[in-house]
């Protein structure tokens, strides 16, 4: 009798243990994370969306030097010569049409000032007849060449050519056209922005014909 009753006792324990881990939903060997709750998820994270717009780029400014010429740029542009920043002088060139009159002339321009400046264009010019520049006569100017600016350092040059309707023969001369030549001590050479400069030959007067003349631009290369 006693063992009966012992067997019975054992069953019925053991009826309660697996009625019990029933209810709970344990599983032999499961460890809760937490003293016995439901174990909590770590969320998944969730990239956040790239915009398509690209940020804007910002432009390059490409500063301008101003102004081209012999002395290169300094990025600062040099406003145009001064009158008085200039000293002019002139000479006959060594090439020039046949004939026994002045027929070409070098006018050099020199920056005497302490800054450096820009020349620009062909010249107007005048004879100055007696020398008088308030006698000056307007000769005709068919300007030749390109005109570019020409930069000039304290104490650099800058040159342009004249070249005349030649006088022909011998004493006095004359033109081919049928007018008399015409002799001028000196004559008046005007550079746009940058005055009227009275100049004359080193040896000699300027003689030409018909009052007409071609001029190239100034520029930095010496001309012959």
């Amino acid at each position: 009798m006693q063992k009966s009753s012992i067997r019975r006792s054992a069953l019925t324990v053991a009826a309660v243990s697996v009625a019990a881990m029933v209810m709970t939903g344990c599983q032999p060997g499961d460890t809760p994370a937490d003293g016995g709750g439901t174990p909590s998820r770590t969320p998944t994270a969730t990239a956040s969306p790239t915009s398509s717009a690209s940020s804007p780029t910002s432009p390059v400014s490409s500063a301008s030097s101003g102004s081209s010429g012999s002395s290169g740029s300094t990025g600062t542009a040099a406003k145009a010569c001064t009158p008085g920043a200039l000293k002019a002088s002139a000479y006959q060139a060594a090439d020039r049409p046949a004939g026994t009159g002045t027929g070409a002339a070098i006018v050099r321009f020199t920056n005497t000032g302490g800054t450096s400046c820009v020349l620009q264009g062909h010249p107007t010019v005048a004879g100055a007849a007696n020398g008088s520049p308030e006698l000056n006569v307007p000769l005709t100017v068919t300007p030749v060449g390109p005109a570019s600016p020409v930069k000039l350092a304290p104490g650099a040059q800058a040159w342009l050519k004249l070249t005349f309707v030649q006088v022909q023969g011998e004493g006095d001369g004359y033109c081919e056209s049928g007018s008399a030549p015409v002799l001028y001590p000196t004559m008046v050479v005007g550079l746009p922005h940058s005055g009227a400069h009275q100049v004359g030959l080193d040896d000699g007067q300027f003689a030409e014909c018909d009052g007409t003349l071609t001029a190239t631009a100034v520029s930095a290369a010496k001309p012959s």
